[in-house]
């Protein structure tokens, strides 16, 4: 069967902690529902979605992969994302393909920084809790952990169903309440009437149905205001399930099916047409008759089988021959093969409607967060991107054989294309590609992918710190070059001034150049040269950051003035200006979260302080354990990982996240000035 109807359409993405269960959890589906005739497991290496050898190898999922499956005339396409906090960016990119995030919580390790993570990042999506492991001990306290639920992410949070007292079964408290039945804990007439309570406060008139007259409510009568109650966050059911035993699986199917939202019920994407300041919304409506507009939501690479590009389709239908382009493009290509896909397998399918999830294959020049479309009027559309975590970790890359640098620089282009949160750069002053990551296990599963998959042998080095530049004070400076050697010479002469901004503002220019002392057709020299010298700092050789600089006079000669001359006199107007305006090298600081066992408090402390760091919250999520935050340079971090594992035997996890830049201390200051000073001169 392929999907008709946008109706009949369900996207779901699993989402969570690693270990959470989300994996088993789709086999148990997929098996249940008879799309397989029994389910894998990650021990033995054989479930849909964890095909990859690396995958299989570690025993995590460490991509987005898609899978389908039929129940009671539904269609549903679920999303299984990686739960490795390294790789939130892979699994952050999926959310704009659904309208529901389904936050997978073990029931024994109850809510884990990915939780807490992933559903924040979903509160524009219709929000499901699937509390899993169920039956895993007896001394999973799940009256603790929905507590916890409510205590965490609101009084929003309520059971649409409860596990019974045995927990070899689960109790529906919303279609047909099974008043009678014995749960585990609270009781399902109250779970009961939470839930509806919850959902007519949106409706004014059967609230009044509801309350004044007593009268019982059909499910099917809650339907719009349960879908209105679910898109504005004023509720997430939480559902319990064991994929072992199969407890609950069949209510979650029904819960999908019955409940979640279609593609017309779910907050409609936010496509904007046109670029920065002036990009304005517009709406695309899940309409089969009007222009196809998909966006390309992942991109796989594979050095045999080519590019492959994953998108939703948003509006229109798309079938075999459809002519599309790709954002502006004036050329466009054609759909030989639309795909669909269940795990590793690819399969033709004949349309693709509004809602649905296909794939195209081979078309080099699809790209992440490309709109696909077939008419040029929607040429400039685009969908409001996640924001992702910025990388923080980095590794320095050097080539075993020579003449590989330009197949390492392909390969991580086509890595840059499937992460959204992996960035390649080049260390100029070190000579050395630099990529940078969420954590030492993100770099370590793309060195991996390098070695497997295009067969790179790579040495690594500890990459410059990306410390930046700014100034503490509004300065000016004037700076002629003048150049005569026979003939035409040079002549270009630039007056500006620097002034400090707020932190975070990044780079303005402006111009207050009056009677054409500067003519226009030169302007963009002296841009060019002034973001010269703010790329390569003045004090320490780092990247200046939140600046403004004001052109604010020059002067030209009517035959020696050219380009190279302006560029010339730009760049070292700033450089002098900059020098004059207090320069100040700032280091980037990283907030690190630590859940470690409460004995190991105090030596985690004294890590921290060794390492210039400070202790900015702590939490006990549960018994025995202890969650602590604190901001730490990022020059301090090298190691840290290895250190953790010595002081707590391996019974720990961190994050990190990006936290800024503040200013470094003086004696960090001057050795970086002295450095930049030697290579200087040494040139």
């Amino acid at each position: 069967m392929t999907p008709t109807s946008v109706h009949d359409i369900r996207n779901v993405a699993l989402l969570g902690h690693s270990g959470g269960g989300k994996t088993t959890l789709l086999e148990a589906l997929l098996a249940a529902s008879g799309t397989i005739g029994a389910a894998g497991s990650i021990e033995r290496g054989d479930t849909v979605s964890d095909f990859d050898a690396q995958e299989k190898a570690m025993g995590h999922s460490l991509a987005t992969s898609i899978a389908h499956f039929e129940w009671a005339g539904h269609w549903v396409n679920m999303l299984d994302t990686p739960g490795l906090p390294d790789l939130a960016g892979r699994a952050l990119s999926a959310l704009p393909a659904v309208e529901t995030a389904a936050v997978v919580v073990s029931a024994q390790a109850g809510i884990e920084s990915g939780t807490r993570r992933m559903m924040d990042a979903a509160t524009d999506k219709c929000r499901l809790v699937v509390v899993s492991k169920i039956d895993a001990a007896s001394t999973a306290d799940l009256t603790a952990l929905m507590e916890k639920l409510t205590r965490t992410f609101g009084r929003e949070c309520l059971p649409v169903n409860l596990p019974a007292a045995d927990r070899t079964r689960v109790i529906d408290c919303f279609f047909a309440p099974d008043h009678d039945a014995e749960t585990a804990f609270s009781s399902v007439a109250a779970a009961h009437e939470a839930i509806i309570d919850q959902v007519v406060e949106l409706d004014e008139a059967l609230m009044a149905s509801y309350l004044e007259q007593g009268e019982s409510l059909d499910p099917e009568q809650l339907h719009a205001p349960f879908e209105q109650a679910l898109r504005e966050g004023h509720l997430i059911p939480v559902c319990f399930v064991s994929s072992r035993t199969g407890a609950g699986v069949n209510e979650l199917l029904d819960i999908l099916g019955r409940l979640m939202p279609d593609p017309t019920e779910g907050n409609p994407p936010r496509f904007l047409k046109g670029e920065g300041s002036q990009a304005q919304p517009v709406e695309v409506a899940p309409d089969p008759a009007r222009h196809v507009i998909a966006h390309v939501f992942q991109v796989a690479n594979d050095p045999y089988r080519g590019k492959l590009g994953l998108f939703r389709i948003h509006q229109g239908t798309l079938g075999p021959n459809t002519q599309l382009y790709i954002g502006d493009s004036r050329k466009s290509f054609k759909v030989a093969h639309l795909l669909r896909l269940q795990g590793k397998n690819q399969v033709e399918t004949p349309v693709g409607v509004p809602g649905d999830i296909c794939a195209v294959a081979r078309v080099d020049d699809i790209h992440p967060d490309a709109v696909l479309h077939d008419s040029h009027d929607e040429d400039t559309y685009h969908l409001a991107a996640p924001r992702y975590p910025q990388p923080v970790f980095g590794l320095a890359l050097i080539t075993r054989k020579h003449g590989d640098e330009q197949k390492l620089a392909e390969a991580l282009a086509r890595l840059v294309d499937e992460d959204p949160c992996l960035e390649v750069g080049f260390d100029h002053q070190a000579r050395q590609t630099v990529i940078r990551g969420l954590g030492e296990l993100h770099l370590k599963i793309v060195l991996e992918q390098l070695r497997t998959r295009w067969n790179l042998q790579l040495d690594t080095a500890t990459p410059t710190v990306p410390y930046r530049e700014t100034i503490a004070a509004t300065a000016e400076a004037r700076y002629r070059h003048k150049k005569q050697s026979g003939g035409a010479g040079q002549f270009g002469e630039v007056a500006l001034r620097v002034e400090a901004l707020p932190r975070g503002s990044g780079i303005e220019l402006g111009n207050e150049v009056k009677g054409g002392a500067i003519p226009t057709n030169f302007l963009p020299a002296v841009e060019k040269g002034v973001r010269q010298a703010l790329a390569e700092g003045a004090l320490s050789g780092f990247p200046v950051q939140d600046v403004r600089v004001v052109l604010t006079d020059g002067k030209h000669h009517a035959v020696d003035s050219n380009e190279i001359s302006f560029v010339t006199a730009g760049r070292h107007a700033t450089l002098d200006a900059l020098l004059a305006a207090r320069p100040v090298v700032l280091e980037p600081l990283v907030t690190v979260t630590v859940k470690i066992e409460d004995s190991h408090f105090g030596d985690i402390t004294a890590e921290f302080a060794a390492r210039r760091g400070r202790l900015t919250a702590t939490e006990s999520p549960a018994s025995g354990w202890t969650v602590l935050t604190a901001t730490v340079p990022m020059a301090e971090m090298e190691g840290f990982e290895a250190r953790l594992k010595a002081i707590c035997a391996g019974e720990s996890e961190f994050v990190l996240v990006a936290s800024g830049h503040e200013p470094a201390p003086q004696e960090v200051q001057q050795r970086l000035a002295k450095l930049h000073a030697e290579r200087s001169s040494g040139q």
